[in-house]
């Protein structure tokens, strides 16, 4: 399997958990996003269309365009679900803190099919 079809896979998988799981994804959605349902839901969406996007030659770097705009804009949830659970003394919270520097690899990552 090329590094495509490995990132294509992630993402289609981290988009149908979404849907399967959406009330964990609820929970990190800062209170100031309007419908958190729905952003889920439309977050899960698009992870799913550019993962099967990437599949394809012709479509890969859009998809890898719109991978990270879809980083970019779900970067406020981590942060958000990072400062509540350590305000809740978490003994997990530096995992979360932990993956705020993964978006930027994830970024890069996607970068590279541009």
């Amino acid at each position: 399997m090329e590094g495509a079809q490995v990132m294509a896979a992630v993402y289609i998988l981290a988009g149908t958990m979404h849907f399967v799981f959406p009330r964990t994804y609820v929970k990190i959605i800062p209170p100031y996003i309007p419908l958190p349902r729905t952003m889920v839901y439309l977050s899960g969406f698009f992870e799913v269309l550019f993962g099967g996007l990437l599949l394809f030659p012709q479509t890969r770097s859009y998809a890898a365009m719109g991978i990270i705009l879809l980083l970019l804009a779900v970067f406020p949830a981590n942060i958000y679900m990072a400062q509540r659970m350590k305000a809740r003394n978490n003994p997990y919270t530096w995992v979360a803190y932990l993956r705020l520097p993964l978006q930027g690899v994830l970024i890069y990552w996607a970068y590279l099919y541009i």
